[in-house]
């Protein structure tokens, strides 16, 4: 650095010093070189500018161009332990208004029998759809790569409307080592079954109505392995765990669920195979996807139980129809699903306390996308969850025995960093014995604010 550069670089210490001065006393000697690295950082940026721009860049006669302004790349932030931490999220307000109404409000599931009291129109104003997020990284080795992540947002029963308590969406670590293409994840995250996510503007994703999956706290071992030119085939195994219901005569005493009860984890597997099949460097994915686990109920207070089984064997496929068009579905079969947001939310039929049945259920949803221009994209969907009525049988006429959905959306950047949504959704929900099927117009619209 040349004199010229010391000088200006001792003013700017001095300067960014004497500002903090008032607190000087309380700052620590680690945030003062966090500082120091800040400052070397700009002024390292700014000599890179100067040295780039050409001799004659301009001159009185010749004005520079000017540029549109684009949004600058945040350099993550290093921890004391070496460990990079980015911050991300977004600030969202969704309002909605349905015609009849729809559980649970907020979010769509699935619509309530009509009577005079259900079919009114009601309006839900939220912004628990808020999220922040933390994505970590390093240090790395040679052979491998550390990233992890930490996610949050609003989105729970928990608390009141406008006093919302956090709720973790992820919370993982991964090890992964690019020589042979293998990873283990060890956390929350999303499941590996029917891993697909709809083209929905509504965070509940068309849960309860075709498309099943959660986030579950587990151990995953992934492998890649590459076929042909730009093909890839992926093989997942994961241990997650198993959250279930807590039957009659387990008391509050013991605060047990069916899941934890069970003597095994649920293991969940996924094999894919991705390639580009009609567009160019656009590849499809064609995917099988399961998971087996148990849930002990007890049948007396004795301590008997009966052990039922949840299930599922699912189909994915992401299909590039052209440049701008995407057509994505997902197709579900199985048993015992309310804990993966299948069978409408009803996984065991335990009218009969000590013969409770597992509710077998089908269903899937499809949907295409067209992007209109880098900013905008429409969206065309529908979904449906059929639970087996035979299994149904004995429960109060509330069970919710068919739902459907049909979507519609406009989403698209007002700016790089301002999203708007629009949606308008149909949903009719069938009901037992002669309960009224519920139906509802949902209008939605969502304005989120990305950092």
């Amino acid at each position: 650095m040349n004199a010229r550069g010391k000088f200006r670089y001792t003013l700017m210490l001095a300067g960014s010093l004497c500002t903090a001065a008032p607190s000087f006393a309380a700052t620590t000697a680690e945030s003062v070189d966090s500082r120091i690295t800040r400052l070397e950082q700009e002024l390292a940026e700014l000599k890179a500018l100067v040295q780039s721009r050409p001799a004659a860049a301009a001159t009185a006669d010749t004005p520079a161009p000017i540029k549109k302004a684009e949004p600058s790349a945040l350099l993550p932030v290093s921890t004391n332990s070496g460990v990079k931490v980015q911050l991300y999220g977004f600030a969202r307000f969704d309002a909605s208004y349905d015609t009849g109404t729809i559980y649970p409000g907020n979010i769509a599931l699935w619509a309530q029998p009509e009577n005079g009291r259900t079919h009114d129109g009601e309006w839900d104003l939220t912004a628990g759809a808020t999220r922040i997020g933390l994505n970590l990284s390093g240090p790395d080795t040679e052979r491998m790569k550390l990233t992890g992540n930490i996610e949050l947002d609003f989105l729970t029963s928990v608390s009141t409307e406008n006093n919302q308590a956090p709720r973790l969406r992820h919370g993982y670590i991964k090890a992964y080592w690019p020589s042979s293409d293998f990873s283990i994840l060890a956390g929350q995250t999303w499941d590996l079954v029917s891993s697909l996510l709809p083209f929905v503007d509504d965070p509940a994703l068309i849960w309860d109505a075709g498309n099943i999956g959660s986030r579950h706290p587990q151990v995953r071992l992934t492998k890649g392995f590459a076929t042909g030119n730009n093909g890839r085939i992926e093989m997942a195994i994961a241990a997650s765990r198993t959250i279930g219901e807590r039957s009659t005569y387990q008391t509050l005493a013991f605060q047990n669920d069916t899941g934890k009860d069970a003597v095994i984890p649920s293991i969940q597997g996924r094999v894919a195979f991705s390639e580009p099949l009609i567009v160019k460097n656009q590849p499809a994915t064609i995917a099988i996807s399961g998971h087996y686990g148990q849930e002990e109920w007890d049948t007396n207070s004795a301590g008997s139980f009966k052990t039922l089984d949840s299930w599922s064997c699912n189909l994915e496929l992401s299909m590039p129809l052209s440049q701008k068009l995407l057509f994505a579905g997902e197709y579900f079969t199985g048993s015992n699903l309310d804990d993966y947001f299948g069978g409408i939310g009803q996984g065991v039929n335990s009218t009969i306390t000590t013969d409770p049945n597992e509710i077998r259920s089908n269903g899937g949803w499809g949907a295409l996308k067209y992007t209109i221009n880098p900013v905008t994209s429409v969206s065309l969907g529908a979904g449906l969850d059929n639970p087996n009525d035979n299994d149904l049988n004995g429960m109060a006429t509330t069970t919710r025995s068919r739902n459907q959905t049909i979507f519609g959306n406009v989403i698209t950047k007002l700016t790089p960093n301002l999203v708007l949504g629009l949606q308008l959704s149909d949903w009719k929900t069938e009901y037992k014995g002669g309960t009224p099927e519920g139906g509802a117009l949902r209008a939605q619209t969502s304005l989120t604010y990305k950092f």
